[in-house]
């Protein structure tokens, strides 16, 4: 059974980022207000983010053609935690089609929080979308290899090429994060019951190692930016994934990527991005480039508190809202009916 979806043929006319002035004063700006802002709480479920210090603030942004604006602790490094869900999604939509991920996860945003048993009851076993745990676990499972060791060896090679660089596993992360796993277990074995997952234990350790990839600011805003291009990594020019994987990805990072706070980060942002527990969130502004945010404060839906602010700000400081518009001017058209 397919899910109806046509892929065909599209125009693609996005234009660019502003010139590299103005964006590197726009970071700047961006920085500059959010890092006074102290609300929020850092994630203290998952111990070993509990000790990280909740001042550190960073930023980057990275243009299609490689260019790139850091602000702050943009390099310190962090786990990935939830952002990797959107590049394993994107890794398994490359090598299944687009079909296979909607039949098995779907698309459509839960309303309920990321780690929700109670979603995934009221939906007959269906996870709904790729973006909460129970969806991203049944992607997870989806990765191609052999083994859990070949699917590892997939996974941390795909979320490097999106990186442009060697990423490395914290392994102090994952152990504390593996030892604070019931929940995810729990979902896991609930998913077996509904015949979505075939090894429960297997794909968690795996699901729980992709979270525990460490990454900086910038490198999120280049494998943003990745996304931004059909795509193509900015930095290395490689090819990680199709074009066609990229819109239907940055789709489903529009309507679910930021948990229950979805639908208010695209009315304030207009653009798809993903958070993570740890303080990260990436956001991809289709054809122009990818931003990174890191900060560990955290709002009551798991998202960064200065990360949402700073995103905001550049979002409306370089017109990057999908949703904007102007009044059309007779002047300003190339005079084609």
């Amino acid at each position: 059974m397919t899910s109806g979806i046509e892929h065909v043929a599209q125009r693609v006319a996005t234009g660019l980022l502003p010139d590299r002035a103005e964006v590197a004063e726009a970071v700047a700006q961006a920085y500059e207000e959010a890092r006074a802002n102290d609300d929020g709480d850092v994630a203290d479920h998952i111990p070993s983010l509990a000790e990280v210090d909740p001042d550190l603030f960073g930023i980057c942004v990275t243009h299609v053609d490689g260019g790139c604006h850091d602000a702050g602790d943009a390099e310190f490094e962090f786990s990935i935690q939830s952002i990797s869900k959107a590049f394993v999604y994107a890794l398994v939509s490359e090598a299944y089609g687009p079909d296979v991920l909607h039949e098995k996860v779907g698309v459509n945003n839960t309303g309920l929080p990321f780690n929700s048993v109670m979603a995934i009851e009221l939906n007959d076993g269906h996870p709904l979308n790729p973006m909460v745990n129970a969806g991203a676990l049944a992607t997870t499972a989806q990765v191609t290899g052999d083994t859990p060791d070949e699917q590892w060896d997939r996974i941390l090679t795909g979320l490097s090429a999106f990186a442009g660089r060697p990423l490395e596993l914290d392994e102090e992360v994952h152990r504390s994060e593996a030892g604070a796993n019931q929940r995810n277990e729990a979902i896991a074995r609930l998913l077996e019951s509904y015949g979505r997952i075939e090894d429960p234990v297997a794909t968690v350790d795996l699901y729980t190692k992709q979270c525990s990839l460490r990454v900086s600011a910038h490198d999120l805003a280049v494998m943003g930016a990745t996304l931004a291009d059909g795509g193509v990594n900015p930095v290395t020019g490689e090819q990680v994934v199709s074009e066609q994987v990229c819109r239907d990805t940055l789709a489903v990072l529009a309507s679910t990527g930021m948990y229950e706070k979805s639908g208010e980060w695209l009315f304030r942002v207009g653009l798809p991005g993903k958070s993570g527990v740890s303080g990260g969130i990436v956001t991809i502004a289709p054809g122009k480039g990818g931003m990174g945010v890191f900060s560990p404060r955290l709002g009551s839906a798991g998202n960064s508190v200065r990360g949402e602010q700073a995103t905001a700000h550049l979002s409306r400081a370089l017109g990057l809202n999908i949703f904007a518009s102007g009044p059309y001017s007779p002047q300003s058209a190339d005079g084609q009916a």
